[in-house]
């Protein structure tokens, strides 16, 4: 998802589908991910990791950019820093480059890159790069274009030997190029498996075709390269189009694609410490970052995806910041390391409203950036540079859940070397609240089709739980409040008795529709699985057992064969002290299989181990590992 530079959270109520667990992936995925996840949780200790000396000045402004972190809402009297924010978001590790001035200031690590080996961020840690490994392909591409090797605007199936996209009818008689293909306009369905590396992976072009077995460790959906419109018509992000340009380059070059790349890319920009999924990656197993999601480390501790051109780079900052710098020097014609002037200005040239290959583009008032993020299980990062002034920043952290910690890092970046519109915060005062006025907030609210959110009290205060993501609630009076990153304010609605019956949202002074209406009988909601299983599973994780039971419940009456429900269910008895109902329900599913060969026992373990590490009562867990005679899994020790 591409964010606007200065409003890059857009509200929206979520459908249920979008599990809290992993935001925007199938319910199966989330299952396996709390099934595998068994490595003990250590939140980010505050340690920060400089691995380098700079100037005064540098040190200055390094300091500065730790402690002005903000999203699109300044707070008065709130300020954050870095370290605390790491705390807050319960990510692990964070490592950033700053480009000033074409050059690459300064890079720094914060955090841990792996929390069991104690094995902190410096700013040679790898991180997976996923998407942004986009930009690094396309200037590769262009590099055979500007050789005369391709041309950008012919059939791709006159470069492809070891494998033809097959043409239908969809792409109504017109051909897919190059060019389409890295400005995601080839009209192709996207997909790029994600494996646990510890499993044997598909080929690209077993990929492609479709043929890559479907693992059960696979955390993506595996289907062919096939038209899904007309090429050139319209933006439809594809992994798999980018798939084909890695196939394209190996055909043409005879060459491997990781050797093609390290060659013509990352040895002419210096950019020593990146490389791809695979064997390369052993010999700088020490400097690599160790995937987490939701603090707990991913299986394998990376994924794996045949599809390297599209999400395989292994790289620090200070690399990509290499890249950054060399882009924008080639579009000033001071530097051709890769790319001529005319071929770099290809690279930023849109095809299609702001996408260019391998880029995005970017307006801030008068100022333009090229950009790039990326997400994988475990990973997220993203970067800017600007296409004059020689400005950029590069943040990657080896969290895979919600980008907001990577945006307000830029925006302090920003902030301090004082980039030009680039970010311009809201300002707003918070009064303080009684928790017996804002207790009778708490609830569900839904605006119907199965859309809801929920406000529920966290540690901090009371947060509002939206399209997967927990935004604190600052108020402006008892009935009025708002959130740092979404950007609607609301008004609470009662009715003449007092009682609580909804909110209304209002965007720049003019109302939203619809409104949200609390639901105050949940045992007459309607709705799917997901709906049910996300509002239980978000009141179950907060430690409201009795809410999370009364959705839980009403969701077994609607669908009375849901084992995931049944599961969140009995975890929602046992914290609520109801045991022997809990253990009913354990006892009776022993030996189902959840979904594909996720074992009843298997999911039971990895929700304690999760629970145990989120600091839940553990002896009601002890108990029933020892009632149902399991071994006390990985990680719980």
């Amino acid at each position: 998802m591409k964010l606007p530079v200065s409003n890059f959270v857009k509200e929206r109520i979520p459908a249920p589908a979008s599990l809290y667990q992993f935001a925007n992936a199938r319910m199966v995925k989330r299952i396996y991910s709390r099934l595998l996840a068994l490595l003990f949780f250590t939140s980010c200790n505050g340690q920060n990791n400089p691995a380098a000396t700079y100037s005064r000045e540098t040190e200055d402004q390094i300091k500065q950019v730790e402690n002005n972190l903000a999203g699109r809402v300044k707070i008065e009297g709130e300020s954050w820093n870095i370290l605390d924010r790491l705390a807050y978001y319960k990510f692990n590790g964070v490592s950033i480059a700053v480009i000033q001035n074409y050059k690459v200031a300064w890079a720094k690590g914060y955090g841990w890159a792996d929390v069991n080996e104690k094995k902190p961020v410096t700013e040679n840690t790898l991180f997976q790069a996923a998407s942004v490994s986009k930009s690094i392909n396309s200037m590769g591409v262009l590099k055979l274009a500007q050789d005369k090797k391709l041309d950008l605007n012919a059939d791709i199936n006159q470069y492809l030997s070891s494998w033809k996209f097959p043409y239908d009818s969809v792409s109504n008689g017109k051909k897919i190029t190059t060019l389409n293909l890295l400005t995601h306009t080839a009209g192709i369905s996207s997909s790029a498996p994600e494996y646990v590396s510890k499993e044997t992976i598909p080929s690209l072009i077993q990929t492609l075709k479709g043929d890559a077995s479907p693992s059960r460790f696979v955390y993506s959906t595996v289907a062919p390269a096939r038209s899904v419109s007309e090429p050139g018509s319209h933006y439809e992000y594809s992994n798999s189009g980018i798939g084909i340009t890695q196939l394209m380059v190996t055909d043409i070059t005879k060459m491997p694609y990781e050797q093609y790349i390290s060659e013509t890319v990352f040895k002419p920009l210096g950019m020593e410490h990146s490389c791809y999924s695979g064997d390369s990656i052993k010999s700088q197993k020490q400097e690599l970052a160790t995937g987490y999601l939701q603090g707990v480390e991913v299986p394998g501790k990376h994924v794996v995806i045949p599809v390297v051109a599209a999400g395989g780079l292994w790289t620090t900052p200070a690399d990509l910041g290499k890249f950054i710098v060399e882009l924008q020097l080639s579009l000033l014609g001071k530097s051709n390391k890769v790319l001529s002037r005319e071929m770099a200005e290809r690279m930023v040239t849109p095809y299609l409203d702001s996408i260019a290959p391998g880029v995005f583009l970017k307006e801030a008032g008068s100022e333009k950036y090229f950009e790039h993020s990326g997400s994988l299980p475990g990973f997220n990062c993203d970067y800017y540079g600007s296409l004059e002034g020689g400005n950029g920043v590069v943040v990657m952290v080896n969290s895979g859940s919600s980008g907001l910690f990577i945006q307000e890092i830029i925006n302090s970046v920003a902030t301090v070397y004082h980039w030009k519109d680039f970010y311009h915060p809201v300002y707003k005062k918070a009064v303080t609240v009684p928790d017996s006025i804002l207790q009778k907030y708490s609830g569900v609210y839904t605006a119907g089709d199965d859309r809801f959110t929920i406000i529920l009290k966290k540690e901090d205060g009371y947060s509002l739980f939206a399209d997967g993501t927990y935004d604190k609630m600052y108020f402006k009076s008892d009935a009025d409040f708002f959130n740092v990153q979404f950007p609607t304010e609301k008004h609470f609605i009662k009715d003449a008795s007092g009682n609580v019956t909804g909110y209304t949202r209002t965007l720049n002074g003019v109302l939203q529709q619809p409104s949200l209406a609390k639901i105050l009988n949940p045992a007459a909601m309607t709705g799917d699985e997901f709906f049910f299983s996300t509002i239980g599973w978000a009141f179950l994780e907060n430690k409201n057992y009795a809410e999370a039971h009364q959705y839980l419940k009403r969701g077994l009456d609607l669908y009375p064969k849901s084992l995931m429900l049944e599961l969140n269910l009995a975890h929602s008895c046992l914290f609520n002290k109801e045991y022997a109902a809990a253990l009913e329900i354990y006892k009776s599913h022993m030996g189902e299989t959840v979904a594909e060969d996720i074992k009843w026992q298997g999911m039971i373990k990895s929700d304690f181990v999760l629970f145990k590490h989120n600091r839940f009562d553990q002896r009601p867990m002890d108990k029933i590992l020892r009632d149902l005679k399991l071994e006390t899994p990985e990680g719980y020790e």
